[in-house]
C-alpha cells in the first residue's frame, strides 16, 4: 500500500473544485459532474424505480444474486449527491458484496430539512419489505451523511417496529450534527476533503430549528439497542474520525456487534477511491465480505 497513492489523493482532492460549504445549487453542479467524468464499468446496469413513493435507482452488475440487495444512501452533507452520483461507489460495493443494489434519491436540504431524508429512507425501505424482500436479505450501506442516515434510519426502523436488516456497512459516517468530536477540528490540518465550516453550514441547512442531538438526526445520541451487526469504517485523516469511533463504542455498550475498521493515513470515504488506492479496494473487500457473512444469517 503507497504512500505515493495517498499522496496523490490528498493532492486531488485538494485541489478539487468542490466546497462543501458553498453555495448549493452551485456544488450540487460541480459534484455531478465530476462524478459523470468517472466512467463506470461496462456490466454495470441502472434503471429508474420508486420504493415506497420514493424514487430510486436500481444497480445490478453481472452475476449479482437477485435474492439480496443492499439498501443505499449516499452522501454529499444531506444538501448535495444523488442516487446516480453514488452508483459508482455503490456498484463496486454491491460487487464484491455479490447482491444487487438500490440507491434511494432521498429529498435534500435547505428545500427538505429534516425529517425529510429520514422519512424518506424509512418509507423506502418500507416498500422494499412491501415488495417481497425479506429483511434478513437485505443490508443497509452509505457514506458520509448516508451513513450518519443509514445509521438514523436502523433506529427509525425500531421505532417504528419494522424489521431490522441483516447488518449496516457505514463508511465515514457523519453522525454527530453537534460536531463535538475533537477530531472536527483536531484532524483539519490533514483532512482534504471537509472542512468545519463546511459541516456547520450543512448542518444549519439540515436542521435549521430544533435539537442536532436528536436520535434521527445525530445517532451517536440514541439508544442503539437492538441494531443489527455493524461495519464501521474511517480514514484516521478525516475530521469525522471520532464520529467513526465514538458511534462504534456506543454500538458497543448497546450490545450491538460491531467492527470498527480505521485505516491509516486515508481521507474521508476513500473507499471511492478504490481504483487509485489500494486501501480503498481492500476496504470495500471487507465490506463486501461482511456484507455476505451477514445476509440472512442474523436474527434480533
Amino acid at each position: 500500500m503507497s504512500q505515493q497513492q495517498r499522496d496523490a489523493l490528498d493532492q486531488l482532492l485538494r485541489d478539487a473544485p468542490l466546497d462543501l460549504g458553498g453555495d448549493v445549487a452551485e456544488q450540487r453542479v460541480i459534484f455531478e459532474e465530476m462524478m459523470a467524468a468517472i466512467p463506470l464499468p461496462a456490466d454495470v446496469a441502472t434503471s429508474s424505480g420508486s420504493l415506497g413513493g420514493v424514487p430510486v435507482l436500481n444497480v445490478e452488475n453481472a452475476g449479482a444474486d437477485h435474492a439480496s440487495v443492499i439498501f443505499y444512501l449516499h452522501g454529499g452533507a444531506y444538501a448535495i449527491g444523488t442516487a446516480a452520483s453514488s452508483v459508482g461507489l455503490a456498484s463496486d460495493l454491491a460487487r464484491r458484496a455479490g447482491t444487487r443494489l438500490v440507491t434511494v434519491d432521498y429529498r435534500l436540504a435547505p428545500e427538505h430539512p429534516h425529517p425529510a431524508a429520514i422519512d424518506d429512507a424509512v418509507a423506502a425501505y418500507r416498500g422494499l419489505l412491501d415488495s417481497g424482500v425479506a429483511a434478513s436479505a437485505i443490508a443497509i450501506a452509505g457514506e458520509s451523511a448516508g451513513a450518519g442516515l443509514a445509521a438514523a434510519a436502523l433506529v427509525a426502523l425500531k421505532h417504528a417496529g419494522l424489521p431490522q436488516p441483516s447488518g449496516a456497512v457505514l463508511m465515514s459516517p457523519w453522525a454527530d450534527l453537534t460536531l463535538s468530536g475533537e477530531s472536527i477540528n483536531g484532524k483539519a490540518a490533514v483532512g482534504p476533503a471537509l472542512t468545519p465550516a463546511g459541516l456547520r453550514r450543512r448542518a444549519a441547512d439540515y436542521v435549521p430549528a430544533g435539537d442536532r442531538r436528536a436520535e434521527f438526526v445525530s445517532p451517536i445520541f440514541a439508544d442503539l439497542t437492538g441494531l443489527p451487526p455493524l461495519l464501521i469504517q474511517a480514514g484516521s485523516h478525516e475530521i469525522l474520525l471520532d464520529d467513526a469511533t465514538r458511534l462504534a463504542a456506543h454500538a458497543a455498550a448497546a450490545d450491538v456487534a460491531v467492527r470498527l475498521e480505521v485505516t491509516p493515513g486515508v481521507p474521508h470515504v476513500f473507499q471511492g477511491f478504490a481504483a487509485m488506492l489500494d486501501e480503498g479496494g481492500a476496504a470495500l473487500a471487507s465490506a463486501g465480505e461482511f456484507v455476505r457473512a451477514h445476509l440472512a444469517g442474523w436474527r434480533p
